[in-house]
């Protein structure tokens, strides 16, 4: 567990909750209605901050980040839990049937329930994550990616303290997802589709193979190696540890990337996360956050979702002025503590419970024990025996 300094809760009220000084027009922009939403006052509250890619490619709406937030207003203490991409959640289904799937795809789901007719229509993505934690999701707020280079823009970029050097050679270019790159990668493509669509046995498309070696590589690497299939779809990272100033483009590769093999997978990325945000609290502080924010608004009505309320939004804002009365923790959830890795039925690489599927038990008393100010790392579950 790492505490971390007071004033984030203040940055983190204050970037993600700014909206109360220009709601008319841009609220309606960003605002999506509760379901069955009841108005009561509250003094704790749970909220996810989701970060995803946008855009109109496939899975744009699959959340990157995805961070839960707990933090109560009587006791002026908070809670940051970092999640990964992969952990293997259950979901409702019509027929009651058993279906799971990575939590990264919830958010997805609800926005298109037509690509998921399984799916009941009073699904809700808030739901399931509150069975993860054991506590009630009060609200949610979406960031896309260009929403989160905008702020860090006109924040003047951000100068974050890179722990280790590290190198990515996959860091997907947005845009370059389809790219056939060159002819030669071109001629090799449709090579491959017409072999794939073929109905010879397996010795004749071992033959095809052994006298076609450059079709049997582009085929391997398209699975096992996609920047060596189609170089021109990724680009290569190299961050060298030490205090580092980044724009937003560079922030949002610095906190996306995860193929490296000294800093890579979900866990290091969510550790990036966290520095990102001491970072973005330091700037904010030295320049003034508001002044800094209004420049935001208009830019980020497309960018940014939430289904946080005017009145709840006034009342965090006002309680960003005490940001100093707080305690801050944060944790990131992963197989050094609760998680151990697997693979699904149907062959994907996924993270669960260290007791199994669907066991959130010690999961959800780690968190209760952050909300009451206790270090779960020593309690936590010993690995597996082998």
């Amino acid at each position: 567990m790492k505490k971390v300094s007071a004033a984030l809760l203040g940055i983190i009220l204050a970037t993600v909750f700014f909206v109360v000084f220009k709601f008319s027009q841009f609220y309606q922009k960003i605002y999506t209605p509760q379901k069955n939403h009841l108005t009561k006052e509250k003094q704790s509250y749970n909220i996810l901050l989701l970060g995803y890619a946008g855009g109109k490619h496939d899975g744009a709406y699959l959340t990157d980040t995805i961070l839960f937030l707990h933090f109560n207003l009587a006791s002026k203490s908070a809670v940051l839990v970092s999640l990964p991409r992969d952990l293997w959640v259950k979901v409702p289904t019509q027929n009651g049937e058993n279906f799971h799937t990575k939590i990264n795809s919830l958010y997805q789901m609800e926005l298109f329930p037509k690509n998921y007719p399984t799916v009941p229509k009073n699904y809700s993505f808030k739901k399931v994550f509150s069975s993860i934690f054991g506590l009630p999701i009060d609200n949610y707020v979406a960031l896309n990616f260009a929403g989160f280079k905008k702020a860090i823009d006109i924040l003047g970029g951000v100068d974050i303290n890179v722990e280790k050097s590290f190198t990515d050679y996959q860091y997907p270019i947005d845009g370059k997802e389809n790219d056939i790159c060159n002819e030669e990668t071109e001629k090799l493509f449709k090579e491959a589709q017409t072999f794939l669509q073929q109905e010879d046995n397996a010795q004749d498309k071992e033959k095809i193979l052994k006298d076609n070696p450059k079709l049997d590589e582009f085929l391997k690497n398209s699975t096992e190696s996609p920047h060596l299939a189609f170089p021109c779809r990724y680009e290569t990272l190299t961050f060298k540890k030490g205090k580092t100033h980044m724009n937003g483009d560079l922030a949002l590769k610095y906190v996306r990337s995860r193929h490296s093999l000294d800093d890579g997978g979900d866990f290091a990325r969510a550790r990036r996360q966290q520095l990102l945000l001491e970072a973005v609290k330091e700037k904010a502080l030295s320049l003034g956050v508001i002044p800094k924010i209004i420049p935001l608004l208009e830019e980020l009505g497309d960018n940014l979702k939430t289904d946080i309320d005017l009145d709840q939004i006034k009342k965090f804002t006002k309680e960003a002025a005490f940001a100093s009365h707080y305690q801050v923790k944060s944790f990131v959830l992963s197989t050094e503590n609760y998680l151990q890795s697997s693979i699904s039925d149907d062959g994907q690489y996924i993270l669960i419970p260290k007791e199994g599927e669907n066991q959130w038990e010690k999961i959800q008393k780690a968190i209760q024990l952050l909300i009451k100010g206790i270090d779960p790392t020593n309690l936590s579950p010993s690995p597996n025996p082998t």
